[in-house]
């Protein structure tokens, strides 16, 4: 097992203040050398695989402005405010982004995600929704979101092959296989 060489904060200044973000820069202790790296602050999110009866997964293709393209994802959203719990966040993006819903008690945790750990605090708890009844989207004023049902074979090849490149879609697809596909 690798040594952990003792790394101290020295200073944090708030550089930009966004609508999610808060980014900093960091003066920290390595070695005895003075460095400056960039940190990333988000409040969490929560995010939902959800199973229709048939057992596909509905997912959202929506448009993403920092790769400049259309992705396939799975139903996800930030937290309204920061101790927001994440089954309650989770449960209201299912019905927001897809427009189908269930009881929130019948929702199971499935894993939590550290997104970009080099440089971005975000945590993102995945949940599992089933018995999933037809209610109505309710999306953003920014938001244009096509709900499309996948297998799990399925989503697994695009995972393969490049076409599903967001983590956590991959965790949480490749997490749900593994516990319920084996």
């Amino acid at each position: 097992m690798m040594e952990q060489v003792p790394v101290t904060r020295l200073k944090r200044e708030l550089k930009y203040q966004g609508t999610i973000l808060k980014i900093y820069e960091d003066t920290v202790e390595v070695r005895g050398h003075q460095a400056h790296w960039d940190f990333i602050h988000h409040n969490g999110a929560a995010a939902v695989v959800a199973v229709t009866k048939e057992g596909k997964l509905l997912m959202v293709r929506q448009y993403r402005n920092a790769l400049d393209r259309y992705t396939l994802e799975i139903p996800a959203g930030a937290l309204d405010y920061p101790e927001e719990p994440k089954l309650d966040c989770a449960h209201r993006e299912l019905e927001e982004e897809t427009g189908f819903k269930t009881d929130k008690e019948k929702m199971e945790f499935l894993i939590r995600v550290n997104t970009t750990v080099a440089f971005c605090d975000e945590v993102i708890d995945i949940f599992v929704a089933r018995d999933l009844e037809l209610s109505c989207q309710h999306l953003d004023e920014d938001e244009t979101i096509e709900v499309e049902e996948w297998s799990v074979e399925d989503l697994e090849q695009m995972i393969y092959k490049g076409e599903i490149t967001d983590g956590k879609t991959i965790a949480a697809i490749m997490a749900y296989a593994r516990k319920y596909h084996v």
